[in-house]
């Protein structure tokens, strides 16, 4: 009665290993994040349903002990979110704690993830970084960017759609105009890009360009300078 934590494509539907594709055909109870997007995902796979358990940011916390009863009557059990590795910013974290407080063995899978090709492509110094999930929305949000600014590591972070011209803009305020970021767009889809340049540069770009899509931002370590290491 283990539990199989699977990352799944973050756009590119080839992007899933093939040992994830066998824990798929063999489940018999899946939670998702989101079913629809799993069914869509098992149809292209051409896999029938297993049983499709909903499991999310709005019901993991009333729900869990139920669902860890689940997982001891089941041989393999497997845990999706919407795309990339599930628990990193996305639901999962309680359910794998529960598990281990009930003894429940875990295992996780290595796969689609946007904050590592990110990283990669930045060109920045990535021997050690720190990764944030996604900013706050609003309190807390001043304080992480005066942070950064003295950080001697490379700093990520998601951002969405609707705020990453005020992430932008802020980061103008508080890094300065000239701190050296990246800006990874839709990563392993159509319409990937990776705008690289000052703040005020890619801001520039931002307000000119689309903005739709999920984004991950690489903010270069304090001494960073741009076109060196």
């Amino acid at each position: 009665m283990p539990l199989y934590i699977l990352p799944t494509p973050i756009g590119n539907l080839e992007d899933i290993t093939l040992r994830t594709i066998r824990l798929l055909k063999e489940s018999t109870v899946i939670f998702s994040e989101d079913t629809r997007v799993t069914k869509k995902l098992l149809s292209h796979l051409g896999i029938p349903f297993p049983t499709i358990i909903p499991y999310h940011i709005v019901n993991e916390n009333a729900r869990v002990n139920h669902y860890v009863d689940i997982i001891k009557q089941h041989v393999i059990a497997v845990l999706v979110s919407d795309a990339g590795t599930p628990c990193i910013s996305d639901p999962g974290f309680l359910i794998t704690r529960a598990c281990i407080d009930n003894g429940i063995e875990l295992f996780t899978l290595p796969g689609a993830t946007a904050f590592v090709p990110a990283l990669v492509q930045s060109g920045f110094p990535n021997h050690s970084f720190t990764f944030e999930g996604f900013l706050p929305h609003k309190k807390g949000r001043q304080s992480k960017l005066l942070a950064w600014k003295e950080s001697d590591k490379t700093v990520i972070f998601y951002e969405s759609t609707h705020r990453i011209i005020k992430a932008l803009e802020q980061m103008v305020t508080f890094l300065g105009a000239d701190r050296a970021i990246s800006v990874s767009r839709e990563i392993s889809k159509l319409h990937e890009e990776t705008v690289r340049g000052s703040t005020q540069e890619v801001l520039t770009y931002y307000q000119n360009n689309i903005t739709k899509g999920e984004f991950v931002v690489c903010i270069s370590p304090k001494d960073f300078k741009i076109g060196g290491l």
